[in-house]
């Protein structure tokens, strides 16, 4: 391998003259500068000074090859400086991977964002709902929603935001109210499509315990802005997440169908290579989603600070905190 010293000792010996001017121009010993270009003349088995304690010259292929070092030690300035660039004001293109409803129901919007509060900085946004290798396939960034626990990877994560999630139908889908997870099964359902083909809810309570229902979905998809729309149109109920349906909900088009019941909340993360040398571009980019993430949880979480219910339920039969456990299920009461 190269060492780029070598060549930068032999251009400060040309360039003054000798290795005592040299030594003391850079602040190395004569006898150091001496035995480097005597090793590096060995490697290339030939002469490029010609020294004698009275005379100093620089052989014509030595002549020539400083011509050629004082092109490599340009380059590598100019290498250096680049990073220097790049690490000064964010700028550059970055590679992102995100799934597409989380592009269409809010990253997008932070994307466009972003790139007004950055204008040096360029997005190539990939909305794909597969698992990227992000290596492999040159991502700077890739978006994603995983529910606990997480596999390892060999990849770093910074957490995003929470996913809180819901089972929802459209108001007057349930001819009769429901209040316990059981009474879910042979509902007509809705679900995103599972490589396990195993469709089940994972519900847990406020007290914290924790039911498991099994359905057979009537519509199947990775689409999941096209389960919301099934979903509002009255075909079944299905799980979604809030970031989703929080105006849905707020606006009464959509409502919860066992609101004493919650199913587990996803985790949106970040994935990237290395947190060491990554470019400040990417560095802001990520910390820029947190940020808006969190401002973005604040207003939903605002909006749903009572959770819409559907319409067959009173008021008096939303069980209010601290109502001991067993009289929740005689809370639930049918309007007449």
């Amino acid at each position: 391998m190269q060492d780029l010293n070598d060549l930068y000792y032999f251009v400060q010996v040309v360039e003054h003259g000798g290795f005592a001017a040299a030594a003391r121009a850079t602040g190395t010993q004569k006898s150091r500068l001496s035995r480097r270009i005597a090793m590096l003349e060995d490697r290339l088995g030939v002469r490029l000074i010609q020294r004698s304690p009275r005379r100093f010259f620089v052989t014509d292929v030595g002549r020539e090859y400083y011509q050629r070092c004082v092109a490599v030690l340009i380059e590598a300035e100019a290498a250096d400086a680049f990073i220097a660039q790049h690490q000064g004001e964010p700028q550059g293109t970055i590679r992102v991977s995100c799934p597409t409803a989380l592009i269409s129901f809010q990253f997008g919007r932070l994307f466009a964002r972003f790139m007004t509060a950055h204008p040096k900085i360029s997005l190539q946004l990939e909305s794909t709902n597969r698992r990227v290798d992000v290596i492999a396939e040159g991502f700077d960034v890739s978006i994603r929603v995983r529910f606990p626990p997480l596999e390892r990877s060999e990849l770093v994560m910074r957490k995003l935001d929470d996913s809180p999630q819901y089972l929802v139908a459209k108001p007057g889908f349930l001819k009769e109210p429901i209040g316990e997870p059981a009474e879910l099964a042979g509902l007509p359902s809705l679900a995103w499509t599972s490589a396990t083909h195993t469709y089940e809810w994972r519900l847990e309570s406020a007290e914290g315990e924790q039911a498991v229902v099994r359905h057979e979905p009537r519509f199947l998809t990775d689409d999941m802005a096209a389960l919301r729309e099934a979903a509002l149109d009255g075909a079944g109920i299905v799980q979604l997440p809030t970031m989703m349906i929080w105006k849905d909900l707020a606006a009464g088009a959509l409502v919860p169908v066992l609101p004493q019941w919650r199913p587990a909340s996803g985790i949106v993360h970040a994935v990237f290579p290395s947190r060491r040398g990554l470019l400040p571009s990417v560095r802001t980019f990520i910390d820029f989603l947190a940020q808006e993430c969190a401002a973005d949880r604040l207003t939903v979480d605002e909006s749903l600070a009572w959770p819409a219910r559907p319409p067959h339920i009173t008021t008096e039969s939303i069980p209010r905190p601290g109502m001991p456990p067993r009289r929740r299920k005689d809370a639930l009461k049918t309007e007449r």
